[in-house]
């Protein structure tokens, strides 16, 4: 950069862009927290009332807690036309790219029956339908039936069985609904700024939620989950992480899910998200696939401590073995991350839209100046 230049930011590290009240991501103290309540004191909450309390910043009154539950319910189940609208793409397409590409073909409802705003009806209406989605996906793509929700039951108790199409455990859904709260939300992470660009052109909630989507499947951001574990198949056993590791440092090649862009310290969530997998990869391929994935979290520690440096294991690095655990297929584990961080994307529009602005940043151009004009007369 010449000194002529305006000083500017590739990445806007650093740069406050906006305010915002419904996350506080505390990255030199190793904390986060959603509407001022610590995310350790959100695991055990019932799953959707934590989502309705970030989107709305209060908790839901027993008339909300019903209305929801029958509303997520009720919208998870894929009509004949978004069926229809499934069944005409590949059945080898991403999962985030079949999202990416229906969300705006589906046909908002234009009510508002829940009395918070035509905007969250909408919101809810598309987190709902992504469950839908996501499961007939997967059911389809083994040539199977299109499983719908059963009125009553938990939202997670639902997705599991419409995805695998038979019941699971309470502890299986304990463990879901714990990874899902614990991936809900997270400030101005890349997804959530690029909804707010998408939302301040005044576009609605479904191009918004879209553009987020489209953003977390990248492998530096949402995709670092599916990118982990198939890391850990790769290395194959605890005892070939450490030249695994040195291999990819001396060929400066990136380890996913090693390190995060905010935490200066452990990533409270993988705090919490580890042990679980402990507790739940309990079969033989997960529990060589969470050995590898600790020993490279080992590893890594080791050669950046040799230099006088830390890092550690962020959510994405061990959320992928507690999705593998559940069954979940790889390519799937974004898709699972965009189910539940969907109601940030939600609480973000409704606030941004409060006072909304069209984002619009200035480049320093560094390109070549156009010819002179001869100004003589002809």
């Amino acid at each position: 950069m010449s000194k002529t230049q305006s000083v500017f930011s590739y990445d806007l590290a650093g740069i406050v862009v906006g305010e915002t009240s419904i996350s506080n991501v505390q990255g030199d103290k190793g904390l986060l927290s959603y509407r001022g309540i610590d995310i350790n004191d959100l695991i055990g909450v019932p799953f959707l009332h934590v989502a309705w309390m970030v989107i709305f910043g209060e908790w839901p009154d027993e008339q909300e807690k019903s209305n929801l539950k029958s509303f997520m319910c009720r919208h998870a189940r894929l009509s004949h036309a978004e069926q229809d609208l499934l069944g005409q793409i590949s059945r080898d397409l991403h999962p985030m790219l079949m999202l990416q590409g229906l969300i705006p073909l589906l046909q908002m409802p234009e009510e508002d029956t829940l009395g918070k705003g035509l905007d969250a009806e909408q919101g809810l209406f598309i987190a709902a339908k992504l469950s839908g989605l996501i499961a007939a996906h997967n059911r389809l793509g083994q040539n199977k039936v299109i499983l719908h929700p059963i009125a009553g039951k938990l939202r997670h108790e639902n997705f599991l069985t419409m995805f695998h199409g038979k019941a699971p455990s309470p502890e299986q859904v304990r463990m879901l609904d714990a990874a899902q709260i614990l991936q809900m939300e997270h400030s101005f992470n890349a997804g959530t700024f690029a909804g707010r660009v998408c939302a301040s052109t005044l576009a609605p909630i479904q191009s918004s939620i879209s553009a987020s989507i489209g953003t977390l499947f990248g492998k530096l951001h949402g995709g670092a989950d599916q990118a982990a574990l198939e890391m850990a198949v790769e290395v194959g056993s605890p005892e070939n992480a450490a030249a695994y590791v040195k291999d990819c440092l001396a060929n400066k090649v990136k380890i996913m899910g090693m390190g995060h862009r905010e935490y200066r310290t452990v990533d409270p969530r993988a705090r919490v998200l580890k042990p679980m997998a402990v507790e739940l990869c309990q079969d033989a391929q997960s529990k060589n696939l969470l050995a590898t994935l600790v020993a490279v979290e080992e590893a890594c520690q080791q050669e950046f401590s040799a230099k006088g440096k830390e890092i550690w294991a962020n959510v994405e690095f061990y959320k992928g073995a507690v999705f593998h655990s559940l069954g979940i297929p790889p390519q799937y584990f974004t898709s699972m991350f965009a189910m539940a961080r969907v109601y940030g994307y939600i609480a973000h529009f409704l606030e941004f839209r409060q006072e909304s602005r069209l984002i619009r940043p200035r480049a320093s151009y560094v390109g070549k100046s156009p010819a002179a004009r001869d100004q003589s007369a002809a």
